[in-house]
């Protein structure tokens, strides 16, 4: 037997029976983007890797230790599996000239790529739900987007989510908190471990987000960044948090709060939950108003999130919410396949006004596997539908709220059986072929 080829580790199947709480998900998130009139932007899976080098910044360690680069074999480009969305849709915005006409709004859905170690929410092939807005400098519109997020998750159902709210200021402020950040640090250098001591002079801040216990006390008496804000920066916080007070939307503010990307400035946000471990962040996000620039376009401001869809749906599932796999509104019972083309134009009919038909087919053998000395009566194994008895009881296990038979005798008639499996279990009724619309446009109407 030939050997089985798995999946790359940390890259997982989407399966047909989960498939459905995807959807569900991502409905919903559509309908919030309506709502909020944010529209939707596709960027490439594979980008240039400077986008990434340049965007995130050097001593991240997404663009360290955990993006999938490679080099084209044919025209020797270093290209990256996207870890992130954001530096993509600004390329897009600058590439495009989408700016020509004012500010945009935008979200995104799909597969991002890091070379983590796979846990429970987290994988190597793992999927974002993200929301940026361009062009907007105020503070309503971080406030919009905290809004829209907390609104989510209303409309999800999960309550066991906090918000988490800092301010990172401005490249000036955070220069002078870095000086006083490594001093302080270097006072303790003792007591870092080797990783806080790699970051000491290239990217202090990052230390501040460590999970070592045995640092911690001194991370918490380290200078924190909201002691070095302007005015300015400080004022453009509190507008947000008094836009959120008159919202009822609590948060805390949490001065360690410092995000993974070097892009960020100003307010910076997570939405956290302590159901899932030590993967607590479904959604995080913030300002990012240097990093068009950066990239090549025209100054201009900008703030974003993203989540991670894996982790809001094992929320989901610790919290038992979330949809049922969905059930056809019918199910079509055949017992003799020489009608199966007067079954066919009938189910189309039906699913055309908007009904959901399984029909029933069995599991057959493919020819080549039927050898060569076959029976007159094998020589047509699709033909064989199994009993009555046995396409009942997947009728049943389909979770269809009727069945349509489609009998010999009632055919020749022009009729076909409507069988209630759900309300009124097992009553039934003869309808005429010619009807059947009429019957189908009424149980539309009541969906």
């Amino acid at each position: 037997m030939t050997e089985k080829i798995k999946a790359v580790k940390g890259m997982n199947d989407l399966l047909p029976q989960d498939s459905h709480r995807w959807a569900w998900l991502e409905q919903r998130v559509l309908g919030l983007m309506h709502r909020y009139q944010y529209l939707n932007i596709r960027t490439p899976i594979v980008e240039h890797s400077a986008l990434f080098v340049r965007g995130l910044g050097e001593v991240t360690d997404i663009v360290e230790k955990e993006m999938y680069s490679f080099e084209d074999r044919l025209n020797k480009e270093h290209l990256t599996l996207r870890p992130e969305a954001t530096a993509g849709v600004v390329r897009a915005v600058v590439e495009n000239n989408l700016l020509y006409d004012g500010p945009r709004r935008m979200f995104y859905m799909g597969p991002m790529f890091r070379h983590e170690r796979p846990q429970r929410g987290r994988y190597r092939q793992f999927h974002q739900i993200g929301a940026e807005a361009i062009g907007f400098g105020g503070p309503e519109i971080d406030a919009e987007l905290i809004l829209m997020a907390h609104e989510l998750w209303q409309t999800l159902g999960l309550k066991d989510v906090s918000l988490e709210l800092n301010s990172l200021g401005q490249p000036k402020e955070r220069a002078a908190h870095r000086l006083a950040l490594i001093d302080y640090l270097q006072q303790h250098e003792s007591v870092l471990d080797e990783e806080a001591k790699r970051r000491l002079h290239t990217n202090p801040l990052r230390i501040l987000d460590t999970k070592n216990p045995a640092m911690q006390d001194v991370v918490n008496a380290a200078p924190k960044l909201i002691d070095f804000l302007s005015p300015q920066s400080l004022s453009h916080l509190n507008e947000v948090k008094r836009i959120l007070d008159e919202n009822q939307v609590p948060y805390t503010v949490n001065p360690r709060l410092v995000r993974g990307m070097d892009y960020y400035n100003l307010t910076v946000f997570e939405f956290v939950t302590h159901r899932l471990g030590s993967q607590g962040t479904i959604c995080g996000g913030g300002r990012y108003d240097h990093l068009i620039e950066q990239l090549g376009g025209k100054s201009a401001p900008a703030v974003g999130w993203a989540l991670g869809v894996e982790r809001v749906l094992e929320l989901l599932l610790e919290e038992g919410l979330g949809s049922d796999r969905p059930a056809p509104d019918v199910y079509a019972v055949v017992p003799d396949y020489e009608h199966m083309p007067l079954v066919f134009k009938t189910l189309q009919a039906m699913r055309r006004l908007g009904l959901s038909v399984q029909m029933h087919a069995p599991a057959t053998p493919s020819l080549h596997t039927l050898g060569e000395h076959q029976g007159e009566h094998e020589l047509k194994p699709w033909a064989q539908l199994g009993s009555m008895k046995s396409q009942f009881k997947k009728a049943d296990a389909s979770g269809a709220s009727y069945a349509l038979v489609f009998g010999a005798e009632e055919l020749s008639r022009g009729e076909v059986t409507v069988k209630s499996l759900r309300d009124g279990v097992g009553a039934q009724k003869l309808e005429s072929l010619q009807n059947l619309e009429q019957w189908a446009k009424a149980l539309q109407s009541q969906g």
